[in-house]
C-alpha cells in the first residue's frame, strides 16, 4: 500500500501506526504524528490502521547543544 510521509509517498506493508514508527527506527518518546492532519497522541498509535493514500507527518525531536 502506499502512503505520504512528510510529503513523499513510501509504500509500506499494511500495518498500524505503531509497527510503521518501529519500523522507521524511530523511538515513540521523541515523535510527534500528524495522521489525516490530526495529531495522535501515543496511546492511540497502536489502534490507528493504516489506509491507502494515508497522509503523516512525522516530527523528530533532537537534543543538542
Amino acid at each position: 500500500m502506499e502512503i505520504i510521509v512528510n510529503g513523499k509517498r513510501e509504500t509500506i506493508r499494511p500495518c498500524s501506526l505503531a509497527q510503521f514508527i518501529e519500523d522507521k527506527g524511530l523511538k515513540p518518546g521523541g515523535v510527534v504524528v500528524e495522521h489525516n492532519r490530526k495529531i495522535v497522541r501515543q496511546p492511540e498509535w497502536d489502534a490507528i490502521q493504516l489506509q491507502d493514500d494515508d497522509t503523516l507527518e512525522l516530527l523528530s525531536f533532537v537534543g543538542g547543544g
